[in-house]
C-alpha cells in the first residue's frame, strides 16, 4: 500500500481526498445521531434521520449510476463535494430543527449517491486491475484511521461545544476533497457508454445477472442490510439504554469500530481475493455472532471489543466487495452496477430501519440485536454454501480478453492458496 501511495500521483491525491472527506464524517455521524436524539428523545427519531440518508439512494441511485458511466466522473466528484459542503454549512445555522436535521441527511446523503459510484468506478483506472486490493486496502485502513482518532473527540466536542462545531468541520472537509480532485488527471473525459433512458439505467442489472456470483452476492446484500440497516441506525439507543454511556461513549464506540477496520485490511490484506466467497460472505457471520454479544452483555468493554471485530469484519468484506466489481465488471457499466447494489443495500436498509425504529419503541433495543444476528448468519450461509467461481462479464475485444485473464489470474491464486 506504501508503495503504491509513493508510485502514483494520482492515486495519493484521491488517497487523501477520501482521506480528509471521511475526516469529517467522523464528526458528523456523531454530531447527527446525537442531535436528532437529543430533539426527538426516541429511536423512532433517529431511525427516522437515517431513512432521510436512504431515500436519496433509491430516488436517484440508478441515474447516478447511469451519470457515472457517461459524464466526467471526476466532475461529478468535485461537483457532489461542492454540495454536501453547502448542504452541512446550512446545518450550522439551523440545528435546533428536527426538520432541517432531517433535510441535511437527505441533503448530505444525495451528494452521495452521487460521487461513490463515480469514485468507484474510477480507481481502476487510476491504479489498473492488479493494484487495486491494495488500492482498497489503503483507502478503507486510513479512512477507519481517522476515525478511530476523531469520533470520540467528536463526542467531547460536542458535550462541550454544541453540535454545530461538527457540521462546520465536516463542511470545510468537503471543500478541501473537492480541491484535491480538481487536479486529477484521469475522469477528465466522458465514459465510453452512450446507452441512454431506461435501458441505459438497467445495463447495470444484467451485467449483475450475467454472473452467478454477482447475483448471489446481490440476494446476500439484501439480506445483511435488513440487518445492518437497523443495528448501525440504533447503536446510540443501545449506548443509551443498554450499555449506559452518553454522547462521548457512543463516539467511542464508533472509535472501536474504526480499530478492528483499521486493523482488518493491514492484517488480513494479503489473504484477500477478489470474488472469494470466504471473504465475501464469511465476514456476515462474523458480524452475527457480534450482534449477539452486544445484545446479551451490558458491559461497555465487552461491546467494545466485540464492535472492534465487527469494523474488522466490515473492512475486510468491504475490501473485497469492491474489488470484486472493480475488477469483474466492465467500465463502461461499472458505475450502475455500483449504483444497483446501493439500490438494493438502501431499500432493505429502509424497510430494516422503518421496523427496528418501531421495535425499539415497543419492546427493547436488544431484540432488534437478536433479529439482526439471524438475518446475517442468514446471509453468510446463503453465501458460503455455494459453489461458485468468479468469471468476469463478458464484453467485447480487448476489454473482454483483460477481463478474463483477471478471472483466471484469480482463479490460479486461489489454487495456490489452497
Amino acid at each position: 500500500m506504501l508503495k503504491l501511495l509513493r508510485s502514483s500521483g494520482e492515486f495519493r491525491r484521491l488517497f487523501l481526498a477520501h482521506t480528509v472527506s471521511r475526516a469529517g464524517d467522523a464528526f458528523n455521524t456523531v454530531a447527527l445521531v446525537v442531535l436528532v436524539f437529543e430533539l426527538t428523545g426516541s429511536g423512532r427519531g433517529v431511525a427516522g434521520a437515517v431513512m432521510f440518508e436512504v431515500l436519496p439512494v433509491l430516488l436517484l441511485g440508478p441515474v447516478a449510476g447511469l451519470a457515472a458511466d457517461r459524464v466526467p466522473r471526476r466532475t461529478l466528484m468535485v461537483g457532489a463535494d461542492l454540495f454536501r459542503a453547502a448542504v452541512a454549512l446550512a446545518l450550522v445555522a439551523s440545528a435546533g430543527s428536527v426538520a432541517m436535521a432531517y433535510a441535511v441527511a437527505f441533503g448530505l446523503s444525495a451528494g452521495a449517491v452521487v460521487f461513490n459510484p463515480a469514485a468507484g468506478s474510477l480507481l481502476p483506472e487510476i491504479v489498473g486491475d492488479d493494484d487495486v486490493v491494495d488500492a482498497n486496502s489503503a483507502m478503507w485502513t486510513a479512512a477507519v484511521t481517522v476515525q478511530i482518532a476523531l469520533a470520540p473527540v467528536a463526542g467531547l466536542i460536542i458535550v462541550a461545544f454544541g453540535v454545530e462545531i461538527a457540521f462546520l468541520i465536516n463542511a470545510s472537509t468537503f471543500i478541501v476533497s473537492a480541491l484535491l480532485l480538481l487536479g486529477l488527471q484521469a475522469g477528465r473525459a466522458a465514459a465510453a457508454t452512450t446507452e441512454r433512458g431506461w435501458s441505459g439505467v438497467l445495463a447495470g442489472v444484467r451485467t449483475v445477472r450475467a454472473s452467478p456470483l454477482l447475483t448471489r452476492l446481490a440476494i446476500v446484500q439484501v439480506l445483511a442490510s435488513m440487518s445492518a440497516g437497523a443495528t448501525s441506525g440504533l447503536l446510540v439507543v443501545l449506548a443509551d439504554r443498554w450499555l449506559g454511556v452518553g454522547p462521548g461513549g457512543f463516539g467511542t464506540l464508533l472509535a472501536a469500530i474504526g480499530v478492528g477496520a483499521a486493523a482488518g485490511p493491514l492484517l488480513l490484506r494479503r489473504f484477500i481475493i477478489a470474488g472469494d466467497k470466504r471473504w465475501l460472505f464469511g465476514p456476515f457471520a462474523v458480524r452475527g455472532g457480534v450482534d449477539l454479544t452486544l445484545a446479551a452483555v451490558a458491559n461497555p468493554v465487552v461491546a467494545g471489543g466485540a464492535l472492534a471485530v465487527y469494523g474488522m469484519s466490515t473492512s475486510t468484506g468491504m475490501v473485497a466487495y469492491q474489488t470484486t466489481l472493480q475488477t469483474l465488471v466492465p467500465a463502461e457499466t461499472r458505475g450502475r452496477a455500483f449504483a444497483f447494489y446501493d439500490v438494493l443495500w438502501n431499500a432493505a436498509r429502509l424497510l430494516s430501519l422503518a421496523l427496528g425504529g418501531v421495535l425499539v419503541d415497543i419492546i427493547d433495543v436488544r431484540f432488534v440485536y437478536v433479529i439482526s444476528a439471524g438475518l446475517l448468519l442468514a446471509a453468510a450461509t446463503v453465501g458460503l454454501t455455494t459453489n461458485l467461481e468468479p468469471t468476469a462479464v463478458k464484453t467485447s475485444g480487448i476489454e473482454s480478453d483483460r477481463h478474463d485473464a483477471t478471472a483466471r489470474a484469480m482463479r490460479r491464486q486461489r489454487h495456490r492458496d489452497s
